[in-house]
């Protein structure tokens, strides 16, 4: 079977979504493959997970870890997995369908099809397209990504995205050991670091509905992290030169 596409999702208690996320992501057209990053679920997601390993044997994938990591380290053991693998199109999305599982083939296009290196599911990228979220949550987030456009530079909307397709050359290209943060900063952290050794990256517009099962992760731990991370981000790039990484 060609390994194409791998689609990473980190999980911590998502029993409610896990099935749904699975069945769906496989009835996907494009034979795509999912890799599920359980952080030691006490509610028995990676259960969910091994049982339907025996429906899909094939592309259903899972780790699981001894504790709660961080999303960064997550989706840096997800590329790892899937570098050494030989996916060419590697995903990160959330379990909880925040993120329309269907909007993975629109993603994989524009990188297939239209020659971008990287692909994100814009939330920002025509107006505000969120559902279900809190009026101030809705504000948090949209002005987060335009005072990371202010520090940064950076042209994305969306600059805390976690809805992206990446071609390996993209993750191949970035020295993963070297990326700091493990919350929300992490796909900030990402992003730039994709600007700057000059990939093309487009927004692809999305609706994010939020979650209906489950219980959000965000604290204002991990708030505090992406706004003063961003700050270190940018000084620390003042003194770098980007180029590709040749350990990886």
């Amino acid at each position: 079977m060609n390994k194409d596409k791998l689609v990473i999702i980190p999980t911590f208690n998502e029993k409610e979504n896990m099935e749904d996320m699975v069945r769906v992501v496989m009835g996907l057209d494009g034979n795509f493959e999912l890799l599920v990053i359980d952080d030691n679920s006490p509610d028995g997601t990676a259960e969910i997970v091994k049982g339907l390993k025996k429906e899909f044997p094939e592309r259903l994938h899972l780790i699981q870890r001894e504790g709660k990591l961080g999303l960064g380290t997550a989706y840096i053991e997800g590329f790892r997995y899937g570098l050494v693998s030989g996916y060419q199109y590697i995903f990160e999305m959330d379990a909880d369908f925040s993120h329309d599982p269907k909007d993975l083939i629109r993603l994989w296009k524009a990188c297939e099809e239209e020659g971008y290196d990287m692909a994100i599911g814009s939330r920002y990228i025509k107006g505000v397209n969120v559902v279900n979220w809190p009026m101030g949550r809705v504000l948090m987030s949209f002005f987060a990504s335009k005072y990371v456009q202010f520090i940064t530079g950076m042209p994305i909307k969306d600059a805390t995205a976690g809805f992206k397709c990446y071609h390996r050359r993209v993750l191949q290209a970035i020295n993963l050991n070297k990326i700091r943060f493990i919350g929300y900063a992490f796909q900030i952290e990402m992003k730039f670091t994709a600007w700057k050794l000059g990939f093309k990256i487009i927004e692809i517009p999305i609706i994010f509905t939020d979650r209906t099962k489950g219980s959000s992760k965000m604290s204002t731990n991990i708030f505090r992290e992406a706004v003063f991370g961003v700050i270190y981000m940018k000084f620390k790039s003042l003194f770098v030169r980007y180029r590709p990484n040749q350990s990886e």
